[in-house]
């Protein structure tokens, strides 16, 4: 196996363009770790507090499963803490051999992949208007992305971090609020691009004003913008969470691939 990326890897994730649109663009990052034999075998851990993401093809052996197990194993030890992202087909297979050493792994988050190549206008259009945020929305947007992310429940970071990330994003014109006929702030979202599909992520609306379609409108506003710029939009949603894959769907999403995150199940007895 080798420790680091070329061209092979990038061509092999062209026919999951959707489902690991996140593991392609940190590869062209500094990864922690990179294993590849560049065919049939990718395994990337970018830093913490991200999941490991391992891509295998859709007609994976089971030896290769094994090969992918041993490998991910030893580099990055789900009783560490590492946390996996990877196809179901593989996913069983994992939950199989964590339970054989004894390990409680659980599927911690069913994800969907979805594209959006044709963005259909929301049928409940919702009051206010969607506002490009700019360096003076700087603490606002870096204490939403922190709601965002503690109500996810992963990747939670402090309060410097937030507001470096959110300041390459408004520097690039790509943090969005959703604000209210009084100018209040109600829902988020932004976006990150790479090559031809772009990310958007972080969709948040305040819990008060839920249900009023903010996101949806948002989403769609934004959508719009990643369309204008040439790339394919993209997002991905808790599978689980039929209320707001519902809302997608409405706007032009089109389900496109299926993951999951693996992790050991902590007991607090």
């Amino acid at each position: 196996m080798d420790r680091y990326a070329d061209q092979r890897d990038l061509e092999l994730l062209e026919g999951d363009k959707c489902t690991f649109a996140v593991l392609s663009r940190i590869l062209k990052g500094t990864c922690r770790l990179i294993l590849t034999d560049h065919r049939r075998l990718l395994i990337c851990h970018s830093s913490e507090p991200y999941p490991v993401w391992i891509w295998t093809p859709d007609d994976i052996s089971a030896e290769e499963k094994e090969r992918a197990w041993r490998e991910v194993t030893a580099a990055c030890p789900m009783a560490d803490g590492y946390r996996y992202n990877l196809k179901y087909e593989l996913a069983k297979f994992f939950l199989s051999r964590a339970r054989e050493q004894g390990e409680n792994a659980v599927i911690a988050t069913n994800m969907f992949a979805y594209d959006c190549p044709a963005p259909v206008m929301p049928k409940h259009m919702a009051e206010g208007r969607m506002h490009l945020c700019t360096q003076a929305d700087l603490e606002e947007a870096a204490d939403v992305l922190r709601l965002f992310q503690e109500e996810v429940g992963i990747d939670r970071r402090d309060m410097d971090e937030y507001r470096n990330m959110v300041r390459a994003y408004i520097a690039g014109g790509r943090f969005f609020f959703w604000k209210d006929d009084s100018g209040r702030t109600v829902a988020s979202c932004h976006y990150t691009p790479d090559g031809e599909v772009a990310s958007v992520c972080g969709v948040y609306t305040f819990p008060p004003h839920r249900r009023r379609h903010y996101a949806e409108n948002l989403v769609y506003q934004v959508t719009k913008v990643v369309e204008a710029t040439g790339a394919m939009p993209m997002l991905y949603t808790d599978a689980d969470y039929a209320a707001s894959n519902a809302c997608y769907e409405k706007i032009g999403y089109v389900l496109k691939g299926r993951l999951c995150t693996i992790a050991v199940e902590k007991c607090w007895c």
